[in-house]
């Protein structure tokens, strides 16, 4: 058993080695040529993330040991086999028989923008107009003199009258600050008189292409800003300083480590980017981060960006390219194929030209780049597979490599929140994955079926329906439009009812436990092409694990809810516990 399982180790080790262009972590030997390991976890219940899928739910291989050397993983197993790779200097950690599990691989989120909220105006959760003014009031009286006041978070779905906010209704607590406050979805914002002022946002200004200026009967602005519109105040709001941006992104880190996160898939700026260098090089980055580019961003300043960085750090590189097909449901700017249930006229806001989407789509899948299209409406969804389809069928014809040398481009459609039965049959052909929020439904049941109205409805949020069909679902949470709880996911997945358990939405593609774990770790890993480093607990993996307070997979799950992250683990070092 031993000699399999050192065998094993050094056969994995050496292909993740050859994958990566990496050299793999030497480990220390005692005579005769077995390895030893720098930490041993025992008595622990340890849920590998292999399971067997004609077997029955709650199956997956589970061990009792764990042994690490260096960053990855050396042995798993019963514990007297595991314990012979104990040397002198070997630590052992007793687990006392707590869950552990592959560490959690957000697939979608948005780091440096979760870090800013914690300093900026938190408007989650707000439940009234009311309470959305004094949360500004009281940012406004420490502010300097002249100073810009941001916020994020608000969702008036939430307050009683349900309206959107004004720009006077900032006016009334704004002491003669520039206002700028996004929605939670960040698809809309609303700005104050001064902020209006200041962008050159008057009665004669024109909506862009992609956006939209609400306006009063008289023509007159309201302050709110749609999509593309929000541009001309982003573009005066000053930007944060170095010394903010690191503080905001420490800040978010730490939230993810306690979380149990130990990979996220980001996207942020490319000045945040420059800052997650930074912490690398002085050995603090707690998660591994695969950061995206924008896919608007011309060939050659994409390759630049690319190629500073190694793309065999583990810990840090550059991923996919992120584009954006359309807007949100809750602000009803998601593109759809018929009018909207609760608003006839509008059928949301398509970001692109179909003709300019699918050439540029090509000419960068042709530049080995992998692309993944925030698409929430079924327009969006169509648009951004019908120029997967096209660039695709021009990557094969030219025999153009993947990211990982092979022919699979992995392309993705973040979110895929409305669908239809035609287009996820379309996922499984192309091969394109599904990289959804399912803690977004929890937020979304309040309102989305009557968006949709029932028969779009009931193939809205369709994670069964699209393991049915064979597509590759990851799961995210899309940090910080919602929570970075991995454990509200898995709960919104298993049960599709509302936290306190009194609204439902179309039960039917609920999934069980092992299936959206898997979405949440292997899922996720093969979204970003990492599934032969992280997602499971093998030798050669990277040692990259948590541990729970409870078994997951056996709590019921209301209980999922209220699990804490005892220890989080990142290439063998120990970045978060529980006091």
């Amino acid at each position: 058993m031993m000699k399999r399982i050192a065998i094993l180790w050094l056969a994995v080790a050496a292909a993740v080695s050859a994958q990566t262009g990496a050299p793999a972590q030497s480990t220390p030997a005692a005579p005769g040529g077995k390895p030893k390991a720098d930490v041993i976890f025992i008595h622990g219940n340890i849920y590998t993330g292999v399971v067997d899928p004609a077997a029955s739910l709650g199956s997956g291989k589970r061990s009792e040991a764990l042994a690490l050397a260096g960053d990855r993983i050396l042995a798993v197993g019963a514990r007297d086999e595991v314990m012979k790779f104990k040397g002198p200097e070997t630590k052992i950690v007793d687990l006392d028989g707590h869950f552990v599990m592959p560490g959690f691989n957000d697939a979608h989120m948005h780091l440096a923008s979760a870090g800013l909220e914690k300093m900026n105006v938190d408007l989650v959760g707000v439940k009234t107009l009311d309470e959305f003014r004094d949360r500004i009031l009281a940012k406004v009286e420490k502010a300097e003199p002249g100073e810009w006041i941001i916020g994020e978070g608000w969702d008036e779905t939430l307050w009683p009258v349900k309206a959107l906010p004004s720009r006077w209704d900032v006016d009334e607590v704004s002491g003669g600050h520039p206002v700028y406050l996004e929605r939670v979805d960040g698809h809309i914002g609303v700005a104050n008189t001064r902020a209006l002022q200041l962008a050159s946002i008057t009665v004669a200004t024109r909506d862009p292409d992609g956006g939209k200026i609400d306006r009063d009967e008289s023509g007159t602005p309201t302050g709110i800003l749609r999509e593309k519109a929000q541009a001309a105040v982003n573009a005066v709001i000053p930007k944060p300083t170095h010394e903010k941006r690191r503080q905001a992104i420490e800040l978010a880190l730490a939230e993810l480590a306690s979380h149990g996160i130990t990979s996220a898939q980001d996207f942020s700026q490319w000045e945040d980017f420059q800052i997650y260098e930074e912490i690398e090089h002085d050995g603090k980055l707690s998660t591994r981060i695969s950061e995206w580019l924008p896919f608007d961003d011309s060939i050659e300043e994409l390759n630049r960006k690319r190629d500073s960085h190694p793309a065999s750090d583990n810990m840090l590189h550059t991923g996919m390219l992120k584009g954006f097909m359309d807007g949100s449901l809750g602000s009803k700017t998601a593109a759809l194929l018929d009018p909207y249930s609760d608003d006839p006229k509008n059928s949301g806001i398509p970001q692109y030209d179909a003709a300019k989407l699918n050439a540029m789509t090509k000419e960068r899948v042709l530049a080995g780049y992998q692309i993944g299209f925030h698409a929430i409406g079924d327009k969006g969804v169509q648009m951004a597979l019908d120029a997967y389809a096209e660039a695709e069928k021009a990557a094969k014809d030219a025999k153009v490599k993947a990211v990982d040398g092979g022919s699979d481009y992995r392309l993705r459609i973040e979110h895929a929140q409305v669908t239809t039965p035609q287009d996820i049959l379309r996922f499984k052909e192309l091969k394109v994955i599904a990289s959804m929020q399912p803690s977004h439904l929890l937020t979304d049941m309040n309102w989305a079926e009557s968006r949709l109205g029932p028969k779009r409805a009931e193939h809205s949020y369709a994670w069964a329906e699209f393991l049915r069909r064979g597509v590759t679902l990851a799961f995210g949470t899309d940090y910080p439009v919602e929570p970075v709880s991995p454990f509200r996911g898995i709960y919104a997945a298993l049960t599709r009812m509302s936290e306190d358990g009194r609204k439902s939405y179309y039960p039917v593609q609920k999934i069980n436990s092992e299936q959206a774990i898997a979405a949440y770790t292997t899922g996720s890993a093969f979204a970003e092409f990492a599934e032969k480093q992280k997602g499971k607990l093998e030798p050669g993996m990277l040692a990259d694990f948590v541990v729970l307070d409870q078994d997951i997979t056996a709590a019921p799950p209301p209980k999922i809810l209220q699990t804490k992250v005892l220890r989080t683990v990142v290439g063998g070092k120990t970045v978060y516990e529980a006091k």
